[in-house]
């Protein structure tokens, strides 16, 4: 993470990896959770609009360009993929790929994030939106070549009624986003660079009042469950700032291991130091099994990449 960035670039924007920002209220576009599951994957290749849910219906995911039939295929699959989890705690997750109504939530939980993770004040985190929302806007655009996924987190609240009645309360609890290939990578990455055509998860934000209940980690196996699905690549690449020990156990634990470390001279640029690790990820059915695996330790998820 940069301790100074360019204002005049969305690269500056591209460094993000891990935190989570204090609590907000936002509008939430209708996440739709099943009524009791453990974990469900819902995925088709081949879904129309016609059977598509409601809330993609209202809002449908743009290509920016002219489509191949293989690119379309890949839209379509992001656009129908969910996967639900039920934490340990008994609360429920949901994530699938970010719409366009929710991108002002997005931002507005990692301009926080990086705020805190870069130690500025807070009059810098509209500034800070202000260039993720234009970062965001242009990764959008590259779909199905990159995609910035969020989490959901639904939990029952009893009510003081008589009959028990229970209201569920739902947050955006994280996001991340991820590359599939050349055409989705970040023009200007952190460094160490990680290959072009090789899968890159990046931007993972925990919120922090939802922090150590395994939300990162499920971030985590979704973007590989996704890569798995939309890159021939099996090699996945990620940074982690050497500082950050609680993310940097995860990942190694999940099977990424180092693969390059930024040179001492970068402090030289107000740079923190970053490993960029690397996973061989296993075949899909392996990946799908893989995930129903807690890891609660995501304490310190902050975006290390700026």
């Amino acid at each position: 993470m940069a301790a100074a960035i360019s204002l005049s670039s969305s690269a500056a924007i591209h460094h993000l990896h891990h935190q989570s920002p204090p609590y907000f209220k936002t509008h939430i576009i209708n996440p739709k959770f099943p009524p009791r599951f453990n974990r469900t994957i819902t995925c088709s290749s081949q879904s129309s609009p016609s059977s598509s849910s409601p809330t993609l219906q209202e809002n449908p995911f743009p290509s920016g360009k002219f489509l191949t039939d293989p690119d379309l295929q890949k839209l379509q699959f992001l656009q129908s993929y969910k996967l639900f989890h039920k934490l340990p705690s008994g609360s429920m997750l949901l994530i699938r790929v970010m719409q366009e109504q929710e991108m002002d939530m997005t931002v507005e939980l990692l301009a926080e994030s990086f705020a805190e993770s870069m130690m500025l004040p807070k009059a810098y985190v509209k500034l800070l939106a202000f260039l993720v929302k234009q970062y965001l806007v242009e990764r959008r655009a590259l779909m199905p070549h990159a995609v910035t996924l969020i989490a959901f987190h639904r939990t029952e609240i009893d009510t003081d009624d008589d009959q028990g009645g229970k209201l569920e309360d739902i947050q955006l609890a994280g996001t991340v986003e991820v590359s599939f290939d050349q055409f989705g990578a970040n023009a200007s990455p952190p460094t160490p660079i990680p290959p072009k055509n090789a899968p890159y998860i990046c931007n993972m934000t925990v919120k922090k009042s939802l922090r150590r209940q395994g939300i990162g980690w499920q971030l985590l196996k979704a973007s590989e469950e996704l890569i798995s699905q939309m890159s021939s690549v099996r090699e996945v690449y990620l940074h982690c700032r050497m500082i950050d020990s609680a993310p940097f156990n995860m990942y190694s634990r999940a099977g990424y291991s180092v693969f390059k470390t930024d040179n001492i001279l970068i402090l030289l640029t107000l740079q923190r130091r970053k490993h960029l690790m690397c996973k061989q990820l296993p075949p899909a059915s392996n990946i799908i099994t893989e995930t129903n695996t807690s890891y609660a330790d995501d304490s310190n998820f902050a975006p290390i990449d700026v």
